[in-house]
């Protein structure tokens, strides 16, 4: 039923190998811990509220019986699989890599046979925002339905479930901030693409010629092919925290 979910990992993200890979970030700071970083994050007002959950008492909802929890966790388990399925569905289907439309929608005064031409990654920009919304919201209600079906669970699901909440208020600007750069890297490894096409036009080594920039090779298609790999990355990274708490029910169901 889980087959195909991603496993939660404590090594760099996939998303920071691939921005790295790419060189358009730079190599991650491993001398602080996690928590040392985390903890940069979080103001006196979200420490003392994460305080109050890990301090708290554990009342509250009592375990149900087996075969509800079972089930609790198979429904969560498929709504988890099928958003990210459509998700991922929407990120390959877009049009942006249409080669017909592409060029057109991308490129509409391009002159790639002139020193001074030039390409608009405005397109690009836009189209990664609209799959950045699309994955805040979708991950956002389900995150939500994770953590509301874990509080109708044991005492220490309820604790984990509100700690995510928290979590999630504490830390949720800091992460749109953060995310919200990614366009701004991306656009770096398309300048420098297309300066590099530009050079070997100059030089007579690449075709005078729009059409061919989405063929393979093209230096086109290795930048769309790199923004989908950004993608995909980042959404393998927005999904771990539901992730983490259908392991927690998965666990507990179990045991």
């Amino acid at each position: 039923m889980a087959r195909g979910l991603p496993r939660t990992s404590l090594s760099a993200s996939a998303l920071v190998r691939t921005l790295e890979e790419l060189a358009v970030a730079d190599p991650a700071d491993t001398r602080q811990s996690f928590g040392e970083r985390v903890g940069q994050w979080l103001d006196f007002k979200d420490a003392i509220t994460l305080y109050s959950v890990l301090n708290g008492g554990a009342g509250g909802a009592a375990r149900p019986p087996a075969g509800a929890s079972s089930g609790a966790r198979a429904a969560l388990q498929d709504e988890l699989v099928r958003v990210r399925n459509t998700l991922t569905e929407a990120i390959q289907a877009d049009g942006l890599l249409d080669p017909g439309r592409t060029t057109k929608k991308l490129h509409p005064a391009a002159m790639p046979g002139s020193t001074e031409g030039t390409a608009d990654f405005v397109p690009c920009h836009r189209y990664y925002l609209a799959h950045q919304r699309n994955m805040s919201t979708s991950i956002g209600a389900l995150r939500a339905q994770a953590r509301a079906v874990l509080a109708e669970h044991s005492p220490s699901l309820k604790r984990l479930a509100a700690l995510d909440g928290v979590l999630e208020q504490a830390l949720g600007a800091r992460e749109r901030s953060l995310l919200a750069t990614l366009p701004q890297l991306l656009s770096r490894r398309f300048e420098h693409l297309f300066e590099m096409h530009r050079r070997a036009l100059l030089d007579g080594q690449a075709p005078d010629d729009p059409d061919q920039w989405l063929q393979p090779g093209g230096w086109l298609a290795t930048f769309c092919r790199d923004m989908h790999g950004v993608l995909m990355a980042e959404l393998e990274l927005r999904l771990q925290p539901v992730l983490g708490l259908v392991e927690a029910l998965g666990k507990e169901v179990t045991e």
